[in-house]
């Protein structure tokens, strides 16, 4: 499975939104995008790491960063997740896998021990041009957000 390194163009995509409207990468030109592939919403890990990047959402816009979540969940799924959670940014649907596929995040994992196939907890930063800046595979649910924000000289609250 490819992987994407820094350089690289950014798959291009065109996904419903948990409001139900198109996001498209083309669009967010010009725009630093954080995209974060997760495997399902209102799980325990997703729900932390969504919690999270909602916290830290202030720091990262004041900075220049777009923030997205990307998981094959349904857009009607990721509406209840976002009411629930009160997520203040928007997250993606890619039902067929395409995208997170494209991002080489969706393939063989390796979960207790056992090999199996899933989203690969993932994040990239786009920059402006559509070109990964940052590609992180296998990142852990808590304590990520920080150490993307220290990477990214992101300055979060105490």
């Amino acid at each position: 499975m490819p992987r994407l390194e820094p350089g690289d163009p950014a798959p291009e995509f065109t996904l419903t939104s948990d409001t139900g409207a198109q996001v498209s990468l083309a669009d967010l030109r010009g725009r630093k995008v954080v995209l974060y592939a997760y495997p399902a919403a209102m799980t325990p890990g997703c729900t932390t790491q969504a919690c999270d990047f909602r916290d830290s959402l202030e720091p990262f816009t004041g900075a220049g960063y777009a923030v997205y979540g990307l998981s094959p969940d349904a857009p009607e799924k990721l509406a209840r997740f976002v009411e629930k959670e009160q997520l203040t940014f928007p997250l993606l649907s890619d039902p067929d896998k395409s995208v997170l596929t494209a991002y080489g995040a969706y393939g063989e994992k390796t979960m207790y021990g056992k090999k199996t196939v899933g989203v690969i907890r993932s994040t990239f930063v786009i920059d402006e041009d559509g070109r990964i800046e940052l590609a992180k595979y296998n990142v852990r649910a808590k304590g990520h957000v920080a150490s993307l924000a220290k990477t990214l000289g992101v300055e979060l609250p105490a």
